[in-house]
């Protein structure tokens, strides 16, 4: 027999193969895998084999994150960087200290701030001009829906007590109406569009330092969730045409072509020359995104019923559908007839229900084309439309690591959306009991990009860094291989990965070695796990 190139021995080995789900050995030759089994895998080692012994460890499929933005957040890495903190005067010293190392920048920008660090979630422009007062400052929060600017910022863009709120944002005013310093949703783009463009060099850089960070995770391959411009924030598909020309492409990356949402029908055949030209390599861009909704923190998710206010009692405010619902059905219906698959940003339950609704008439329009359409986010999701996702084939695509009781959920969450309607947060258990196909990403840069953090939650229903507070709604809890196969063979399939994502012979040798069996470990410890390799196509792209 053929001497295989690479040896793994000494198992454990979780294939996530429903026929056989575990095994000891497994072997690679070139950038397949060519046996799984046990001793007699053994029988493939040859002179020049690499074998590495699995005792102590798990091998299991590469982790692939259905909804990232790595060029994103590889460039906000090297930008003023807020994250692993919510306290407000550790905020302003960053800032300070970025600030006077970086005299040359025309902008001081970056972001990661939590709104739980501020009154109601509404960080000031004093409080940046008590750092900064005399260059531009403009951060976004840690989910991206808004944004922290000074009043330099806010002067140079031309906004006063007079400038009107765009259709698809808000202005946060003091008492006057002079805008406070918190932008939401689409009103950043009033100030970020003054922001100096990126240049390729930049995106390209933000692009490799992503990918050392996403394989250190055990990360293979992703699906980019915004290939486009929006809010201030430039188009990283350069960047990976590059990088997938050049070879320095190592993960597969599905790119989401970005929906102008000011725009209707007629950008369709843009889309389309789009598909093609930034097909190459281990990059395609075969997905659309839709964003149909904002987030609940700031009250712009679409929901089927009123936030409350304060006292409990309902407002006059649903949130917001940024594309006409009856318009959203007709668009996907196009797109699901020239084969491109639909990634939605659902996040409300009405937001949901306008999704799924597009779904179902891309159906009756087309029948089913097995383009595998996805809803990203889930935050709530009305009963009633539980079971839609497995009757029209619409996957699930989770972000497990918001499942969990934190302030921004306590304070800015729950007493606003009400007992009833906070219980209906991220269904997973219910999603999976129906039937539905569960894809899991992260959304980083708007929260760890670690797999194991979000496969955690998904199991315990608890932030890692809070082990001894309540579990969040624990009947919506996921049991951890539910959770590791949305993680890996859910993702994978959302991806166009069908070679990926489980471990048979003739698939993709995309690999990750943990430090541990995590099926062997309590639930509460599978956070503590560590990627010890990763490989990509048999190719060791981390650890040795």
């Amino acid at each position: 027999m053929p001497q295989a190139d690479l040896v793994f021995t000494r198992g454990p080995v979780l294939t996530l193969d429903p026929a056989r789900s575990r095994a000891t050995s497994l072997a690679v030759t070139g950038e397949r895998i060519t046996a799984v089994g046990h001793d007699e895998v053994r029988e493939l080692i040859g002179p020049g084999t690499e074998v590495v012994d699995l005792t102590g460890k798990l091998l299991l499929p590469g982790f692939q994150d259905a909804h990232v933005h790595a060029v994103g957040g590889g460039s906000e890495l090297a930008e003023c960087d807020l994250t692993e903190s919510v306290d407000v005067s550790a905020y302003l010293e960053r800032i300070r200290a970025y600030a006077e190392a970086h005299p040359e920048r025309e902008w001081i920008t970056g972001g990661g701030w939590s709104m739980e660090s501020f009154e109601g979630g509404l960080p000031t422009r004093q409080l940046l001009d008590s750092v900064v007062p005399d260059r531009p400052v403009l951060l976004s929060n840690r989910d991206h829906h808004g944004a922290w600017a000074n009043t330099r910022a806010l002067e140079l863009a031309g906004l006063t007590a007079a400038t009107p709120d765009p259709a698809d944002g808000r202005i946060e005013r003091e008492a006057d109406g002079t805008p406070s310093g918190t932008l939401q949703e689409g009103a950043t783009g009033l100030v970020s569009r003054l922001v100096p463009a990126s240049t390729a060099e930049d995106r390209l850089a933000g692009l490799l330092r992503a990918q050392r960070l996403l394989h250190s995770l055990g990360i293979t391959g992703w699906q980019d969730a915004l290939l486009g411009s929006f809010n201030g924030m430039n188009d990283p598909s350069d960047a990976y045409l590059t990088a997938a020309k050049d070879g320095s492409l190592t993960a597969r990356v599905t790119g989401a072509l970005w929906w102008d949402r000011e725009r209707g029908a007629e950008q369709i055949p843009e889309l389309v020359a789009r598909r093609e030209e930034l097909t190459w390599g281990r990059f395609r861009a075969g997905s659309v995104k839709i964003m149909q909704d904002g987030i609940a923190e700031n009250f712009t998710a679409a929901m089927t019923t009123p936030y409350l206010d304060g006292c409990g009692c309902a407002t006059g405010n649903s949130g917001l559908s940024f594309v006409d619902p009856e318009a959203l059905r007709g668009h996907v219906a196009a797109l699901d007839a020239l084969d491109f698959q639909v990634h939605f940003h659902a996040l409300g339950d009405r937001a949901v229900r306008e999704a799924l609704d597009a779904v179902e008439a891309a159906v009756a329009a087309n029948g089913r084309r097995g383009n595998r359409h996805h809803l990203a986010h889930l935050q709530v999701v009305h009963p009633d439309d539980v079971a839609r996702f497995a009757a029209l084939g619409a996957i699930a695509n989770i972000q497990p690591l918001w499942a969990a009781h934190e302030p921004q959920m306590d304070e800015l969450t729950i007493p606003f959306l009400g007992a009833e309607r906070a219980a209906w947060q991220y269904p997973f258990g219910s999603l999976l009991r129906s039937g539905a196909t569960l894809a899991a990403g992260s959304d980083w840069p708007v929260s760890s990009p670690n797999p194991l953090e979000g496969i955690h939650v998904a199991v315990n229903r608890r932030d890692p860094a809070s082990p001894d507070e309540k579990v969040f709604y624990p009947e919506e809890r996921i049991d951890l291989l539910s959770a590791l196969t949305a993680y890996t063979a859910g993702s994978a399939h959302v991806n166009g990965h069908d070679d990926a994502g489980s471990l048979l012979p003739g698939h993709l040798a995309d690999l990750v070695v943990l430090d541990r069996d995590v099926l062997a470990a309590p639930p509460e410890e599978i956070a503590e796990a560590r990627v010890e390799r990763t490989y990509v196509g048999g190719r060791l792209v981390h650890g040795g």
